[in-house]
């Protein structure tokens, strides 16, 4: 066997997805400036030029890392210019090469190239051998593959030139770009028979499988052949009576699109039947329109697509902190499913119910956490609904049946995992057509959710990856089977420091992008937001607020408008030019401490309050009026607490028949709205007491607590709204039940520093506190 070689400079072209083999013929697009340069140089001087593949083929500027070595020098036999840049060369393989270096890369590569001269072989029998078993086996190659034409295995079968045989037959067989650069990087004839006539054989296999596939496939098409031959025969027939075809092209598109969903075996047969029917009936009539809409509905479904959850605590936390400032207890919950989720890869979705007054950012928080988990968010309100068919959807048996609003959502979304928020879940309604709390309750229970059957759909869909949030104002509305599947997670007011740093983060900024006001001097102090949170809002949340600021960059961006000023400046001096009068006074505590009042403190939707109770008595039949628009429960509160009253005459030096001879009248101011509920039991007994023993009540105490006959304070709710009132109203000692103490860690400590709360067991505590017994024979003289 003899082989030459010799060393040649030459410019080189590395060629994306081709590999050229010496004695092929080949045409390929030039497009790189680079490789146009290169192109140009050979042609000048001998038209000879290197050509290798690239490693990568998507790599627009390759570097010597790049492409291969080895590849093929190559003879330039024609070029053509094509619209543009691109010329189309002409090219045929002479011998092999490999790159000893690359000489420069500017503006073309030029390369240093050891030439390999054709290998010659003399009689050498296992030659011989493999070249036979090589044409053999491209012979049933091309019998089996029909892809290369009989008359190049007639040409390559008169070759007698080995190296010349092997590479015109691996130039005509299907191979991976890295089986043509092994073969191109061999340069032992003997060897790369040998690799060929492997490939072979493995290529043979590849098509026998093939043709084996292709048989089942050619004898189902067969058994479908007469169905389609009498179809196309109908729809000939259908176009001669003037019918369209689009009904049956309709039919297969459903049937595609089922197939593509691959439900579960039931789901899928009762959708086939649907459509068969579809099929049958004529597309004018009106049962067409309702299986028709009830299989676009299925369909349309997400019944396999969801997003992925980004699951960053980091960036989570980040996002909620951006969004909303406060709400703690809502934040480390939607973290802490965030962090399982990582550790199982599997949860079902929570479902977190949270409570509280209006504006505090519970529908607004449900946002953030889809966007914080990167999911869908839908919002469904559930104020006034009354219908079960909402929730459920309709039997198809009705005219214009849809299926229910859950379903409908989701199906909009787009995904079966979206964050789902039931607005205002306290508001729902029942009557002669349903409960819709009734069948909320299979899709709030998690047990239940994953085979969620619309009246509609007739189906079940799962639920069961949708995180579920329902917010609500009162839990007293919502019915127990259906609060016990939720979390409940109680939102409270904001205290009026939480309020102040909303404002100057959040509402001041988005108001005054709003109004237009960002490219001027407009500015809000931080005593001015006080002084408008106070005296011109009453709310536990901060939507008045929001409202306020909105009508004060108004006013602002008119005087800027109208009197061509630059900037704006709201302070307490001219606040009210902006906003009117204080709407609001801020509850103050006496200036000094008087005889049957007594401050307590109240709960209501919109936060805290402090409630003043009086007492009068007067010469009577021993009557008890109750006056201030009180409910039944705080009536109750108030006989309750003239009960324990009688039990202190002489311990309190009360008169021994007052019950008899004197009537007490007791009155909470603000007549005009109503006022309910057990907690100012010991505020009323304090109150009766101070009347009829004439002894003061201290004006800093204020007091909350539920009274029983024998004088035991009980628990009550709300208590981290009642301070935050105390505190406005500058009481510096609250009287709460014992039983609220695991309650102190909600109050705020800037609280906790101005107010001393102390927590009591029964009346005979209060009174110790409360009652200034030293101020008694002062206030006589």
């Amino acid at each position: 066997m003899i082989s030459n070689k010799s060393i040649v400079e030459m410019p080189l072209i590395p060629l994306r997805g081709l590999s050229v083999f010496p004695h092929m013929v080949l045409h390929f697009d030039v497009g790189r400036e680079k490789s146009i340069k290169a192109l140009e140089e050979a042609m000048i001087i001998d038209q000879k030029i290197f050509l290798t593949s690239q490693k990568d083929m998507d790599v627009d500027s390759p570097t010597e890392e790049d492409f291969y070595e080895f590849g093929t020098v190559c003879k330039i036999k024609q070029m053509l210019k094509l619209p543009g840049d691109a010329i189309r060369v002409l090219v045929e393989g002479i011998s092999r090469g490999k790159i000893n270096q690359i000489i420069f890369d500017e503006p073309y590569f030029r390369a240093e190239v050891t030439k390999f001269e054709e290998e010659i072989i003399e009689n050498d029998p296992e030659v011989e051998a493999l070249k036979r078993g090589c044409l053999a086996a491209f012979e049933k190659y091309v019998a089996i593959g029909n892809k290369v034409s009989p008359d190049i295995l007639i040409s390559v079968s008169t070759i007698t030139e080995m190296s010349r045989f092997v590479d015109v037959l691996a130039s005509n067989v299907t191979l991976k770009l890295e089986q043509k650069q092994q073969l191109i990087e061999t340069i032992s004839v003997k060897e790369r028979l040998e690799i060929l006539y492997s490939l072979l054989l493995s290529e043979i296999e590849i098509l026998e499988v093939e043709k084996q596939i292709n048989d089942k496939v050619r004898r189902h098409i067969n058994k479908m052949q007469k169905e389609y031959y009498l179809r196309e025969q109908l729809k000939v027939i259908k176009e001669e009576l003037g019918e369209e075809n689009d009904h049956d092209d309709e039919m297969a598109e459903f049937y595609e699109r089922l197939k593509k969903l691959k439900l579960n075996k039931k789901i899928s047969e009762k959708v086939s039947k649907e459509i068969d029917r579809l099929s049958r009936l004529s597309p004018a009539s009106a049962e067409s329109g309702v299986i028709r809409n009830y299989i676009t509905t299925i369909l349309d479904l997400p019944w396999n697509k969801q997003t992925k959850d980004k699951i960053d605590i980091k960036r989570s936390r980040e996002i909620l902190d951006e969004d909303h400032y406060g709400l703690k207890t809502v934040k480390e919950r939607v973290l802490e499913y965030l962090a399982v989720r990582e550790l199982t890869q599997s949860m079902k979705g929570p479902i977190i119910c949270l409570v509280g007054p209006p504006g505090v950012g519970k529908t607004s928080i449900a946002k953030s956490i889809a966007r914080s988990l990167d999911r869908k968010f839908i919002r469904m309100s559930l104020g006034g609904v009354r219908d079960e068919a909402e929730i459920r959807g309709h039997r198809r048996t009705y005219i214009g049946a849809i299926p229910g609003r859950i379903i409908t959502n989701i199906k909009e979304s787009g995904s079966k995992n979206p964050v789902f928020l039931f607005d205002e879940i306290d508001k729902l309604s029942s009557d002669f057509r349903g409960d819709p709390a009734s069948a909320l309750l299979e899709v709030l229970d998690p047990e239940q959710n994953k085979e969620f059957t619309d009246h509609f759909l007739e189906v079940p869909f799962d639920l069961s990856k949708v995180m579920f949030i329902t917010t609500a104002n009162s839990l007293s509305t919502i019915p127990r089977p259906l609060l016990d599947r939720m979390e409940v997670i109680q939102v409270s007011g904001y205290t009026e420091y939480e309020k102040l740093n909303i404002a100057k983060k959040y509402l001041v900024p988005k108001k005054s992008k709003e109004h237009g006001l960002d490219d001027y001097g407009f500015t809000l102090s931080d005593s001015t937001l006080t002084d408008i949170i106070n005296l011109y809002t009453r709310e536990s949340g901060v939507r008045e607020l929001e409202r306020k600021i909105a009508t004060v960059c108004r006013k602002a961006a008119t005087v800027i408008v109208e009197e061509k000023k630059k900037s704006v400046r709201v302070n307490g001096q001219n606040l009210s030019k902006f906003l009117g009068a204080p709407r609001y006074r801020i509850d103050e505590i006496s200036l000094r401490d008087e005889v049957g009042i007594v401050t307590g403190l109240a709960w209501t939707a919109v936060g805290g309050e402090t409630l003043s109770v009086e007492v009068s008595t007067m010469r009577g039949t021993g009557k008890l009026v109750l006056t201030g628009q009180l409910g039944d429960v705080m009536k109750e509160s108030a006989r309750a607490g003239l009960s324990y009253v009688r039990t202190k005459i002489e311990e309190y030096n009360m008169p021994e028949d007052f019950y008899e001879k004197m009537d007490i009248h007791i009155h909470i101011p603000e007549g005009a709205i109503p006022k309910d509920g057990p907690s100012a039991g010991i505020t009323m007994a304090t109150a009766m007491i101070s009347a009829l023993s004439g002894i003061p009540v201290d004006r800093k105490v204020a007091m909350t607590g539920e009274i029983t006959l024998r004088g035991r304070a009980l628990a009550i709710g709300g208590f981290k709204e009642k301070s935050l009132a105390a505190k406005r109203a500058g009481i510096k000692k609250i009287l709460f039940p014992k039983d609220n103490i695991k309650d102190l860690e909600e109050i705020p400590d800037s609280v906790k520093k101005e107010i001393e709360f102390i927590p009591v067991e029964n009346m005979d505590e209060v009174l110790a506190h409360a009652l200034k017994k030293d101020a008694k024979n002062e206030n006589k003289k």
